[in-house]
């Protein structure tokens, strides 16, 4: 099957995209990575989430490490083709790297940033580290 879709995509100068990752059912935003060819590539062929870490120069299958996978149910691009998002059934509730159900957790109150939602689980319990 052709990939030519890819090229429909605007890639920045790095050959990034960002991704949003919403919740299929409730439609809250989940986190926002990056993807570049290979990681949509993948992200589509496998129906779970694939970014691309800017820190670690590497693909990343969201959950490899704490079995939090992202189902995809959808893949939609934007307008000017330079945002995809991802509509994802978030395996274990949990998206952010601090345990939380999102990375977006934070409420700007009266000038000051106030964490609204609750840990669901500690990270160290999530991400063993291997000492």
């Amino acid at each position: 099957m052709s990939e030519a879709w890819l090229n429909k995509v605007s890639w920045s100068n790095e050959g990034l995209v960002p991704a949003i990752a919403q919740d299929a059912a409730t439609g809250r935003v989940l986190m926002v990575a990056w993807m570049n060819r290979e990681a949509l590539r993948l992200t589509w062929q496998k129906s779970e989430a694939v970014y691309w870490s800017r820190s670690r120069k590497k693909l990343w299958h969201k959950g490899e490490e704490s079995g939090h996978i992202q189902k995809v149910k959808e893949i939609r691009l934007d307008c000017d083709s330079d945002v995809i998002l991802l509509q994802i059934e978030q395996q274990g509730g949990i998206a952010c790297h601090t345990g939380r159900e999102s990375c977006f957790y934070s409420k700007l109150e009266k000038g000051e940033w106030v964490e609204v939602d609750a840990v669901l689980k500690n990270p160290d319990e999530i991400y063993k580290k291997n000492e």
